[in-house]
């Protein structure tokens, strides 16, 4: 009953990995911009995993694809979907996830005709319904979100309620008011955005309430506090210091920020007096031709700041501001001693750390205009904080890093008291306007209905919603109006807090003008949920609850495919806090339950953090043991026809003595995996991780790996380690082919083969040594790896074999004292050292010998011959004319080998393995490149004599590319 589906076999890895990295770019109308959450999964490679997951391979058809070739060419067409569907153009495009739909639907079908007449079939399997799904660690959101646009009915949890807020907001509230106008009356009377739309698709309505509804938020907070954040106006004497200022004197110029610096009394005792500015930087603005700083003068003891335009004299002491090297270590301008870290925490704790307004930013005429500080300024700034403020404490510890040790204990430490006043001020709206939906929602007819936690579609859910968004804004806000924002003066705009994922402590800080025309400002924040909304899929609704993974019972039943926490790289919970103070306070009364706690529970959550712990094996044990407990739970629930998809992304490794690497948490992980009864039938590693601003400065994963998974059979054998590796040796040649047929770039082959190997591995119950020990996956993980070299050797001539032997051990370098070692090589592959050297693959040089770079083996060659050479020549010829002359002289060179071109690309995936394996980083990039190139080239030379035929005198090399084609 069991069919292979698509992931089990291949994947377009190369045209879902480049759409992920490509979404990395994108930020309007994506789901990460309705509010933040740490290591996303792009939506990409979330959408192709799960139709993956569920369609059908063609090697499971017989009846329709009986012969390899009509399979390749059936997974060749949904191949060309997959690539489709993951283009970001699509992720709306309604025609194209139609027809990746309806192949859901087949395969259900055919699922549910197998399962037919089984113990589970009458329950499980309902041909006219397609099974649901859930994703227990839902986090962002992204899994439950692509299952709901591929047609699934969505469920998500999660413990932390921040994740459950956020994924409410994107599978379960727009599909609740699918459909409806906006409720308020602005669009009606033809002041709205969309006021000429008759019809209201999706949720289209309830984004252009939230938007509406936000500007009315902004006019009211303005008409509040707008006092706080006073214009600035250009004065004739500063005009006459700053000629550039001219075109603006007399103005009035509204301000897009303040920046601060922070100060602490001088270490010197004889400057006691002195605030010493802590700015890590002078610079302004560091684009070329508009380049702006600040100068710090000592006046009377007191620090003050001018500003200046154009490249200052010592860049480098502009850029350095008064820190000293790294950490925070800075310099006293009144005395030039250091002021240390020591000393900066024991003053931060002693409530003498202060701030000095360093610069305004303005708005003018299409430019920031960068202005002195003035007194008026920073009175305004100086306002009581106001009756609430956010309980609770910054984390004393934190994986990343924390601001705890220099005095900022509490949250509301992390922001000043306008900015206090400005987030209390929005949170207050928040309610206001919810009052405000509810009332024009009932004045167009809407019945009162239930509250949303009740499963409402009334005007009380529906103002709620509306409040949802505009809460989530709230969140938005405090990440750019905080003490932990900076100002970046090489983009001149405001970053976020989080430009990690850890609460560093920032030196210079910047307040932003939340009534501005620029980043950071009100009606910005909230457009980006309102266009997230938008798009967001209305076709299924789907559920969003609070519950442990560890003892979660969602799953029974339905497809799952989920991204657990990253080990010990991310502490979610403790990062969340700082949104779950704003969140709690605004969003409460709408889900009393989720916001119930004071703050984000922290006991249950599963990551290995060692300062909850006590150390590193406390830690790595309580991961693995909940991990264990968490996978156990879907393997008793998850839907018995289909494989189910984890992402592994954990940064954790060791050094093998060989000089190998082996991530432990990889191996520890894929044994409890198989420990609990699960056979792994696929491991997919691709681009998901989001990098961009949130791991800037970071060591960064690049990929996760998408293990896939079955329940392995209930009388799964145990087996020898023997008959192990003859099975390995003689299924792995041929679970490779679809991999290279799929053309995957051997940067990602080795990963993508463990998963046949683990599917060998893991569908007997155990493997056993000749002393009864089992075979743990580290050492299962080496037997794979051996014999993947082995199946990538392919049947080479001696003289590609001794090549082979001889890269393995030392590249293209140049070993002394090695002709005895290369002679004896050579004998064992029935060839000599002088053989090799007339055919022009090594140069021999009394005892020196070494092999030939491709490039130099240019003039020994040519094109003639090229037939007869072997397969490392010829390999190394067609990547020499790739370097050179890109596809289409490689096509040339191609072209001119005769047969067997397929061993040239074996080949190139072989070395490239070696390469990689041995660090040789220059070489990998360029095998790599060849491979991933690999069906151009091929397409160009079988194009080639075609063309020719037709013209003769046709010269390709001069032909555009798309026009030959």
């Amino acid at each position: 009953m069991r069919r292979e589906k698509l992931i089990e076999v291949a994947l377009p890895l190369n045209a879902i990995n480049e759409a992920a990295r490509r979404e990395k770019s994108i930020r309007h109308g994506h789901p990460s911009t309705l509010h933040l959450w740490w290591a996303r999964r792009p939506l990409a490679a979330a959408r192709a995993v799960i139709f993956a997951q569920m369609v059908d391979d063609p090697s499971s058809r017989p009846e329709l694809f009986a012969t390899e070739g009509a399979q390749n060419a059936e997974r060749r067409r949904l191949f060309d979907l997959v690539e489709r569907l993951v283009r970001w153009e699509n992720t709306t495009n309604e025609a194209v996830l139609e027809e990746a739909r309806a192949e859901i639907e087949e395969s259900w079908k055919r699922t549910c005709a197998d399962w037919a007449g089984t113990a589970e079939g009458h329950e499980a399997f309902d041909p006219d319904r397609l099974p649901t799904f859930h994703d227990p660690f839902a986090g962002g959101g992204t899994l439950p979100l692509e299952a709901q646009r591929l047609g699934l009915e969505p469920h998500a949890s999660d413990l932390n309620p921040v994740a459950v807020l956020i994924n409410k907001a994107m599978i379960d509230i727009p599909a609740r008011f699918a459909g409806m106008p906006p409720v308020h009356p602005d669009w009606q009377t033809g002041e709205g955005e969309k006021r000429k739309l008759t019809t209201w698709q999706k949720a289209q309505g309830l984004a252009e309430d939230v938007r509406l509804y936000g500007r009315w938020m902004r006019d009211e907070a303005a008409r509040r506090i707008g006092d706080l954040y006073p214009s600035v106006r250009v004065t004739g004497q500063a005009c006459r210091e700053r000629p550039d200022l001219k075109k603006y004197e007399g103005k009035e110029l509204g301000v897009i920020a303040c920046i601060w610096a922070r100060t602490v009394p001088s270490p010197n005792p004889a400057f006691s007096d002195v605030d010493v500015p802590l700015a890590s930087s002078f610079w302004l603005s560091r684009k070329a031709g508009r380049e702006a700083w600040v100068e710090p003068r000592l006046i009377n003891g007191e620090c003050r700041f001018r500003v200046h335009v154009g490249q200052p004299v010592d860049a480098a002491r502009v850029g350095a501001g008064t820190k000293m090297g790294r950490g925070a270590h800075f310099r006293c301008l009144a005395s030039g001693a250091p002021v240390t870290s020591d000393w900066i925490k024991k003053a931060g704790r002693a409530g003498q750390m202060g701030s000095r307004l360093m610069a305004i930013v303005a708005e003018g005429d299409r430019e920031r205009v960068y202005l002195d500080g003035v007194t008026s300024h920073e009175t305004a700034a100086a306002v009581p904080e106001p009756s609430w403020s956010p309980e609770g404490d910054v984390p004393k510890r934190l994986t990343g890093g924390t601001c705890y040790g220099y005095g900022l204990t509490e949250w509301h430490h992390l922001f000043t008291s306008r900015q206090l006043v400005a987030l209390t001020t929005f949170s207050d709206l928040v309610e206001e306007a919810r009052t405000k939906v509810r009332r024009d929602a009932l004045e167009m007819g809407l019945p009162e209905g239930e509250p949303l936690r009740e499963g409402g579609v009334g005007a009380a859910a529906y103002s709620e919603a509306v409040g949802v968004y505009l809460g989530l804004t709230v969140g938005r806000q405090a990440n750019r109006t905080s003490t932990l924002s900076i100002w970046d003066s090489r983009y001149q705009k405001i970053q976020q807090a989080f430009g990690r994922q850890a609460l560093p402590m920032t030196w210079d800080y910047v307040e932003c003008n939340p009534f501005s025309r620029a980043t950071g400002n009100w009606v910005g924040q909230v457009a980006f949920p309102a266009k997230v909304v938008e798009r967001m899929p209305t076709s299924r609704r789907g559920t969003a609850v609070q519950e442990d993974a560890q003892r979660q019972s969602m799953s029974m039943s339905k497809i799952v495919s989920t991204d657990p926490p990253y080990y010990d790289n991310i502490a979610y919970a403790d990062l969340s806090d700082f949104f779950y103070i704003w969140l709690r306070r605004t969003l409460k009364p709408t889900f009393p339950d989720l916001f119930a706690t004071m703050s984000v529970p922290k006991d249950d959550e599963l990551v290995a953090t060692r300062y909850r712990h006590g150390n590193k094996e406390k830690a790595e044990k309580y991961f693995m043991d909940g991990m264990v407990r968490a996978m156990r739970r879907l393997f008793d629930q998850a839907h018995p026809a289909f494989p189910l998809t984890i992402y592994y992304a954990f940064k954790q490794s060791e050094t093998r003595g060989d000089g190998g690497q082996a991530s432990t948490g990889w191996e520890t992980f894929l044994q409890a995996v198989v420990d609990v009864g699960f056979q792994i039938t696929g491991t997919w590693p691709i681009r998901t991780e989001l990098t961009g601003n949130l791991k800037k400065n970071v060591a960064a994963l690049a990929s996760a790996i998408v293990l896939v998974c079955r329940r392995r059979a209930d009388n799964a054998e145990v087996v020898t380690r023997s008959e192990f590796r003859k099975a390995l040796i003689a299924e792995l040649p041929k679970a490779l082919r679809p991999l290279q047929d799929a053309n995957i770039a051997p940067v990602d082959l080795a990963q993508a083969a463990i998963g046949p190997g683990m599917a060998i591995y893991s569908r007997w119950q155990k493997v056993v040594c000749p002393d009864g020990s089992a075979v743990g996956v580290r050492t299962a993980l080496e037997y794979i790896n051996e014999a993947l070299d082995s199946a990538l050797g392919g049947d080479f001539d001696s003289e590609t074999r001794w090549a082979v032997a001889w890269f393995e051990s030392y590249g293209f370098s140049s070993p002394r004292d090695t002709f005895g070692e290369a002679e004896v090589l050579a004998k064992a592959k029935n060839t000599s050292v002088d053989t090799l050297a007339d055919s022009g693959i090594l140069e021999s040089r009394g005892n020196l010998v070494r092999l030939l770079e491709p490039e130099e083996m240019r003039g020994r060659s040519g094109l003639s011959g090229v037939e007869k050479a072997s397969a490392w020549k010829k390999t190394h010829l067609v990547l020499r004319a790739y370097k050179a002359e890109g596809e289409l002289g490689a096509a040339e060179m191609l072209e001119n080998t005769g047969e067997g071109r397929d061993v040239v690309r074996d080949l190139a995936y072989r070395c490239y393995v070696i390469s990689e394996r041995n660090k040789r980083a220059e070489a990998a990039f360029g095998y790599n490149a060849l491979v991933s190139s690999w069906p151009q080239i091929v397409l160009q030379s079988r194009l080639k004599p075609w063309l020719q035929e037709r013209d003769p005198e046709l010269d390709l090399r001069e032909t555009d590319d798309a026009d030959a084609t």
